[in-house]
């Protein structure tokens, strides 16, 4: 199976102020197709070539390292443009509100645990909200690692390296994470994919 990159489903200025239409611009047109070309390229020939992306970034996993890196970062991309919405925040939708509560003991914890999370990720990589043994965890992770990788099932993530908040947010990453989990995440796919991954 090739990468392919994702059209987005709003407009580059949909986002603005939280996330402008330069960093959209360069992340996705850029950053992202870059990690889809090059994955294409280290796919090839390899015993992973034909199977499906989240089978891949696991196989790779310190297997090897050019195919993991990019692989990986398709996967959390692929999922990070949806996690993102104009007019996001809000209202967690009932299920998985009570799984967050269940698992890190109040919604406001659980986001500043998630905050702190991507605040503290030394260097590039995530902060994640994941299921775990059927329980809502927050982790990070390094580089384009992700918690599907160690035993768990994203359903939140939000990227922390400099190319995702630098043109709008300088050095300030805690204003950035505070902007993303306030204002722009997409809680209705979050709670999607929890759905999913409880089944």
């Amino acid at each position: 199976m090739s990468f392919t990159l994702p059209e987005l489903t709003y407009s580059y200025d949909a986002l603005a102020p939280y996330m402008s239409r330069e960093t959209l611009e360069f992340h996705h047109d850029k950053h992202h197709l870059a990690y889809v070309n090059n994955g294409n390229n280290l796919l090839k020939g390899t015993e992973w070539e034909g199977k499906s992306l989240e089978d891949i970034v696991k196989g790779s996993y310190g297997k090897n390292a050019g195919l993991f890196n990019n692989a990986g970062q398709h996967y959390n991309h692929l999922h990070f443009w949806k996690w993102l919405k104009p007019n996001g925040g809000g209202a967690i939708p009932g299920n998985l509100e009570k799984a967050i509560v269940d698992g890190l003991g109040s919604v406001d914890k659980a986001k500043e645990e998630f905050i702190q999370a991507g605040v503290t990720q030394f260097g590039s990589g995530w902060a994640w909200l994941a299921v775990k043994d059927g329980k809502v965890i927050v982790a990070k992770t390094p580089n384009g690692e992700s918690p599907l990788v160690h035993d768990a099932t994203p359903i939140l993530g939000v990227d922390v390296w400099e190319h995702s908040y630098y043109i709008d947010y300088r050095n300030r990453r805690p204003d950035y994470l505070k902007a993303f989990v306030d204002n722009l995440v997409n809680w209705e796919y979050v709670a999607e994919l929890y759905e999913a991954a409880v089944k």
